[in-house]
């Protein structure tokens, strides 16, 4: 825990100076708050920074406002940019002594951004808790606000996805065991919430909210604040309480929703930048590197044969509108916690994934982020061969040409192994119309009988070629007798020459069977 004497030793190297300390500086420091005019809001913390006040009688006012500890005023003395006190310090220590508060004063070669940030580091560093938790880690801010409220306290995201929760669960009511066990809340939960107003308000409103109790439900009473930076909300604080939460409890749980949307900023600021490494080495993988192995070494990937899969995501008309939500779900959580790594390239989600010989666990992958995306979203996914990290290239195209076969109505993802015939023949397709389409050859020729004439050669020789060579098979195909395709195949030889008893006559009227159908 940080207190004021450790506060006042630390920024005494970089010229502040304690002028008055009405209290112990054994005081213990455990927030922040800076000065913001344009915001209305009151403001509490145990550390105040009175950044752009005029006059040190006012940035003590404020501070003790604010129920600060210690005010930190800037020296107007020296040619200060914002006057704090008159030099001495003389105006800044009779208004601390009489307002209960320590005033350290501030050399103005020292920036109002440089002492933030050591300010707020040193207040994080003594913030762990007895549980072990590190300094910036939410669960010890839920284990501290509950410590202040004497209530237990949950911290959840937009998605009424558990971020954190305070230690003791004894005296837990139902919902509030199961929300952490599910680590989220139920969907039952969700929608009586939904009910009685909850999200709606959360989404307009900034003030606390107190959510009257549902014994039939299984739960006690909350209160419940908004956690948002700017207009966008981040996520939510639930309190489980008997009654409304008033006075300096309801301020400190307003004071919370502030502190945690800079937990979960700078979450987001780390995890943007964690993304991007990731991606960045992905993406090298998959488009092929010399140091493969030491790139997977540098993922935190295990030896062994992976997998490409290569994902979009669809909502109705709008394409790849939901693939940045599919990217998001699929890089959450440490990288010890998720099978895959995954970068976002184009409109595609391509993630490498350690498997085997076996496809089952690329499937439940793509089921797994299918089941986290929102209802309505088309996932159409391709999974390519194992491979080993330098081969990765390859199992990428072979993600890509599954992704492709059957994008645009998904059935589930399909996979290289199992649909290698289909992607050899759209191989053969795209090699074939890339060059001029044979204005000559038995498919062309039948073609143009077929347009002209009404006949059905065309679909007499796919028959033939499929059923290979077997009369009866093709006449049940077509729906004829036998004998009527022996007369459609003597007069296709009269159009054409066919030549059906040489192998590589009937391959290249497959391929371009293929590329007529296409």
């Amino acid at each position: 825990m940080l207190k004021l004497d450790r506060l006042v030793n630390v920024l005494g190297g970089y010229g502040t100076r304690l002028v008055c300390a009405p209290a112990s500086r054994d005081v213990p420091l455990r927030s922040v708050v800076v000065h913001d005019p344009a915001d209305p809001r009151p403001a509490t913390g145990d550390v105040f920074l009175a950044v752009g006040v005029g006059s040190a009688p006012e940035a003590v006012r404020l501070g003790a406002a604010a129920r600060a500890a210690a005010v930190l005023v800037r020296d107007s003395g020296s040619g200060s940019d914002g006057g704090g006190g008159d030099g001495d310090g003389d105006d800044a220590a009779a208004e601390g002594r009489a307002a209960g508060v320590a005033v350290l004063l501030v050399d103005p070669a020292v920036s109002w951004s440089q002492l933030l940030g050591i300010v707020y580091g040193l207040v994080l560093e003594g913030r762990e808790t007895e549980a072990g938790r590190g300094p910036t880690d939410l669960f010890a801010f839920a284990d501290t606000l509950a410590g202040e409220l004497g209530y237990p306290v949950t911290v959840e995201d937009q998605m009424s996805r558990v971020l954190a929760y305070s230690g003791s669960q004894q005296t837990a009511d139902p919902v509030r065991l199961e929300t952490i066990l599910g680590r989220r809340v139920p969907e039952e939960m969700r929608g009586l919430l939904e009910g009685k107003g909850v999200f709606s308000h959360l989404a307009a409103s900034d003030e606390p909210l107190f959510v009257e109790p549902s014994p039939e439900h299984g739960l006690r009473g909350r209160m419940v604040v908004a956690v948002r930076a700017g207009r966008e909300l981040l996520g939510s604080i639930w309190v489980e309480c008997q009654r409304p939460l008033a006075g300096r409890q309801r301020d400190r749980l307003a004071d919370g929703a502030r502190a945690v949307a800079l937990h979960l900023l700078r979450s987001r600021v780390s995890a943007d930048l964690e993304r991007q490494v990731e991606s960045d080495l992905v993406i090298q993988l998959v488009e092929g590197t010399t140091d493969a192995p030491a790139l997977i070494s540098r993922l935190g990937l295990p030896g062994g044969q992976f997998r490409v899969i290569a994902l979009q995501a669809h909502v109705g008309a709008e394409r790849h509108a939901a693939v940045l939500t599919a990217f998001e779900r699929a890089t959450t959580g440490f990288g010890w916690s998720r099978p895959g790594r995954s970068a976002l390239f184009g409109n595609t989600l391509y993630t490498v994934l350690p498997c085997g010989n076996d496809a089952a666990p690329a499937r439940d992958w793509v089921r797994a982020i299918v089941s986290v995306l929102p209802r309505g979203v088309i996932v159409p996914a391709g999974v390519g061969g194992p491979a080993e990290p330098a081969r990765l290239p390859a199992s990428r195209q072979e993600a890509d040409e599954s992704l492709a076969l059957r994008a645009a109505v998904p059935a589930g993802p399909v996979v290289y192994d199992e649909s290698w015939d289909e992607i050899l023949l759209q191989r053969l397709r795209a090699a074939a119309s890339s060059g001029r389409t044979p204005a000559r050859g038995p498919v062309a020729d039948l073609t143009r009988h077929d347009t002209e004439h009404g006949t059905r050669y065309v679909e007499t020789l796919r028959a033939w070629l499929e059923a290979q060579g077997d009369l009866a098979a093709v006449a049940t195909r077509l729906g004829v007798h036998p004998n009527t395709v022996r007369y459609r195949l003597r007069k296709m030889a009269a159009v054409t020459s066919l030549e059906l008893d040489r192998p590589e006559k009937r391959l290249a009227m497959i391929i371009g069977l293929a590329l007529h159908q296409g």
